[in-house]
């Protein structure tokens, strides 16, 4: 019997949501049915590409009986309310990270996101990217021995508009809450934090103020530690490395370059171009699969999509290392 493909509704076509809407049209397992979007320009934009009834109301997406599940790209500020209108209407959710800046906005939804049974993820996409999830899998196979200490480096090419950090929630919660998801991957049962951030270069971040330097330690109940280091500019491109350190060996994930080719000469040797400069590049299958996985789980199979406990998790985290790096504390925090 042939499956037939689900149909999603796309909420958001910003930058990101235009990154879901290609990996749907890639996807035979999934078509875009609906796109919406305040701005209808703009969805108009992604279903003249893609496919799919244009609309500038959510509503119209949960009350059409035309989708089978719903992709909320929106701004952060909607996502709690536009997760709770998918349980509402019975239609599974993948919302992109944070649920909320608001950790009390979050726990007030939790209990009907746990009583419901509709299906909702996170799209902690870094969790699918291959040579991270390789080196999870091999970790959590005792290739290297107990995990003692993971290393995360994780760089923007440039900072974003002052606009942007201004309703952002600070570099914590749009920023490192994917190291902070990626370092609980590997690590689950983190139990402390310690934060120091520095408005060292970024006039935007200066402005609001935020931090575009920042370093982050977590430490585990196993007495595991997790350092992340993050920058909101690398002038050597997107910086995303990891190590992962035991007491039989090391396992590291590189930088990812834009070709393999290098030169040597008299005066080089071994001159490479530059990395990747760019999240969409760099991920792009991790985009993919995250979305197979989704449609595992709308579909009832197992699945290891991030749960909105796992959003909820990573937001707790960065909300302790926000107040860590303002208070210069340590901050002892509870997952549940």
């Amino acid at each position: 019997m042939t499956t037939q493909p689900l149909r999603f509704g796309l909420i958001g076509t910003g930058r990101i949501g235009q990154v879901h809407a290609a990996s749907m049209a890639a996807d035979p397992d999934t078509t875009l049915a609906w796109v919406c979007d305040p701005f209808v320009e703009g969805a108009r934009a992604v279903a003249d590409r893609f496919g799919g009834t244009v609309t500038d109301d959510a509503s119209a997406v949960f009350a059409s009986g035309e989708v089978d599940a719903v992709l909320i790209a929106s701004p952060t500020a909607t996502h709690v309310d536009l997760i709770a209108a998918a349980i509402e209407a019975g239609i599974p959710a993948l919302c992109e990270k944070p649920i909320d800046l608001d950790i009390a906005r979050v726990d007030a939804l939790l209990p009907t996101v746990r009583s419901s049974g509709v299906p909702i993820a996170l799209g902690f996409n870094r969790r699918f990217d291959p040579a991270f999830a390789s080196v999870r899998a091999r970790v959590a196979a005792g290739e290297i021995g107990d995990l003692e200490h993971l290393s995360i480096v994780s760089r923007d090419p440039a900072a974003p508009p002052a606009a942007y950090i201004a309703v952002s929630g600070g570099i914590f919660r749009d920023m490192t809450i994917h190291d902070l998801d990626m370092a609980r991957f590997f690590l689950p049962d983190i139990v402390e934090v310690s934060a120091m951030g520095s408005t060292v270069f970024d006039p935007g971040a200066r402005q609001h103020g935020d931090f575009d330097t920042a370093v982050t330690t977590l430490r585990a109940s196993s007495g595991a530690i997790v350092s992340i280091s993050n920058s909101r500019h690398s002038a050597i491109g997107y910086d995303q490395r990891l190590e992962a350190f035991g007491p039989r060996g090391i396992l590291q994930v590189a930088n990812a370059p834009t070709s393999l080719v290098s030169l040597s000469t008299a005066t080089v040797v071994e001159g490479r171009p530059p990395y990747q400069d760019f999240f969409l590049e760099r991920y792009a299958e991790a985009y993919a699969a995250e979305l197979r996985e989704f449609v595992r789980l709308v579909r009832g199979e197992p699945s290891t999509s991030p749960t909105f406990e796992d959003g909820r998790a990573a937001l707790l985290l960065a909300d302790a290392a926000q107040r860590s790096a303002t208070e210069h504390v340590a901050v002892a925090v509870e997952l549940g």
